[in-house]
C-alpha cells in the first residue's frame, strides 16, 4: 500500500501554498470515518455516493474490496475518492467510484487534493492490473485529457419540486397526471417501514420481469441500517392492505432520490408506480426537498420513457473511463445483443430460483 501512496505523490503537479504544510495521502479507517463524512456533507462537489458508510455497505453485501483514499493538509481534509474493484470472467477486472452509485469520483475543494487522489487510482489501477478505471460524476472531471474517455448511455433526470402540492401535481403532464389520480381515486397509501421485506418483495417481482439478476436482501437492509434516516422505505398498499408497490429512496440535503423500487403485478391494475412517485413527492415536499432526482437511466429504456413522461428533462451523465489492460470501453449494457439470450432466459426462472442465483451474478455487475 505505501507503494501505491508513494506513486501517488509523486505523480502530483500542483504546488501549495507556501505557508501550508504538505498534503498528504491517506486510506480511510474507522476512526477517521467521522472527518470524512463531515468533509462529504460540506463539500460541493460530494454526493450522497461518497459517504462513509458505502465502504461498509459494499463489502459486507458483495464481497468486494474497497479502498477509501482521502488528501489532507494541516489537519483538514481537501478531497476523497471512494474506489471498489469488480472482478469477473463475465463482465470483466475494473476498478470504480463505485459500483452500485449513480455518483462517484473525486470531490475535493484543491487542486494539488485532486491530482494526488488521481494518482493514487492511476497506481492502484496499475497494481491490479484492471482493464479500466470507472469515474460517475454529472460533469466531466478531465475534459482535456485524452487519456481518460467517455460514452453515451446514462442519463439522469432531475426537477426541481415545490412546497405545494398543486404545483407539483399540475407539472406532471397530463398523461401521466391522470394515471397518478387513478391511483388516488383508488384509495392508494404509501407507508413508511422500518425494514426491506416488503420492499424486496416487490422489487424480486419486478426485476425478474425485466430480466435482470436480484440484489441481495442484505444489501437493503444494510442501506437501511447504515444511513438510517436518511434511507427511507416506502411501500404502497391498496385500501385493504395489498401491496402494490415499494421504493426506497436517499436524502440529502435538500434532494431526494428514489433508487431501488418495483411493483407487484398488480401494480399495472391500479396505476401503482405513478401514485408511488407521486406519493414520495409528497412527502420529500413536505419535508423540506426542492429537488426529486429520479436517478440514472440508460438510453432506449422503458425506465427512460417512464421518467420523461413525468415531464423530466435527461441530462447525459458523462462517466470517464481510463484504459490499462484493454483497448475497448465497457459494454455492460443489458441492450448489448450478447446478452439478450440470457435475459430472455432469466425471465422465465421461478422467482425463489432467481432470487437464489441472482446475488452471485449481479455482484459483477457494478
Amino acid at each position: 500500500m505505501n507503494s501505491i501512496i508513494e506513486a501517488a505523490q509523486a505523480r502530483r503537479a500542483a504546488p501549495v501554498a507556501a505557508a501550508a504544510g504538505p498534503q498528504t495521502l491517506h486510506l480511510m479507517t474507522p476512526q477517521s470515518a467521522a472527518r470524512w463524512d463531515a468533509f462529504v456533507r460540506a463539500c460541493p462537489e460530494a454526493t450522497f455516493f461518497h459517504l462513509s458508510g458505502w465502504q461498509s455497505v459494499i463489502e459486507q453485501s458483495f464481497g468486494i474490496k474497497t479502498w477509501f483514499y482521502f488528501v489532507e493538509q494541516d489537519g483538514q481534509i481537501q478531497g476523497v475518492l471512494p474506489l471498489a474493484e469488480i472482478k469477473s470472467r463475465l463482465f470483466g477486472h475494473s476498478l470504480g467510484a463505485m459500483p452500485f452509485c449513480v455518483y462517484g469520483g473525486v470531490a475535493a475543494i484543491d487542486d494539488g487534493a485532486r491530482v494526488l487522489l488521481d494518482g493514487a487510482a492511476d497506481a492502484l489501477a496499475r497494481q491490479l492490473g484492471v482493464g479500466h478505471l470507472e469515474y460517475r460524476a454529472m460533469e466531466r472531471a478531465h475534459p482535456h485529457d485524452p487519456s481518460w474517455l467517455t460514452k453515451e448511455l446514462y442519463v439522469t433526470f432531475r426537477k426541481e419540486i415545490s412546497a405545494v402540492d398543486d404545483e407539483n401535481l399540475n407539472a406532471i403532464p397530463r398523461k401521466q397526471r391522470a394515471m397518478v389520480r387513478k391511483g388516488i381515486k383508488l384509495g392508494l397509501k404509501g407507508v413508511v417501514e422500518d425494514n426491506v421485506d416488503n420492499m424486496f418483495t416487490a422489487y424480486a417481482h419486478s426485476v425478474l420481469r425485466l430480466g435482470t439478476p436480484v440484489f441481495p436482501k442484505k444489501y437493503f437492509a444494510l442501506l437501511q441500517k447504515t444511513f438510517g434516516a436518511e434511507c427511507e422505505v416506502r411501500s404502497i398498499y391498496t385500501s385493504d392492505d395489498r401491496l402494490v408497490g415499494s421504493v426506497l429512496s436517499f436524502y440529502w440535503r435538500d434532494e431526494v432520490v428514489p433508487y431501488y423500487g418495483g411493483g407487484m403485478d398488480l401494480a399495472r391494475e391500479v396505476a401503482g408506480n405513478d401514485f408511488m412517485y407521486w406519493n414520495l413527492m409528497q412527502a420529500a415536499a413536505a419535508r423540506g426537498c426542492r429537488l426529486f432526482d429520479f436517478g440514472r437511466s440508460k438510453l432506449g429504456t422503458g425506465a427512460y420513457d417512464f421518467k420523461k413522461n413525468w415531464g423530466f428533462v435527461a441530462t447525459p451523465l458523462p462517466y470517464e473511463y481510463k484504459l490499462y489492460a484493454t483497448d475497448a470501453l465497457p459494454d455492460n449494457n443489458p441492450l448489448n445483443p450478447k446478452y439478450q439470450l440470457f435475459i430472455k432466459v432469466w425471465k422465465k426462472l421461478p422467482l425463489p430460483v432467481a432470487n437464489f442465483l441472482g446475488p452471485y451474478i449481479v455482484r459483477n455487475l457494478g
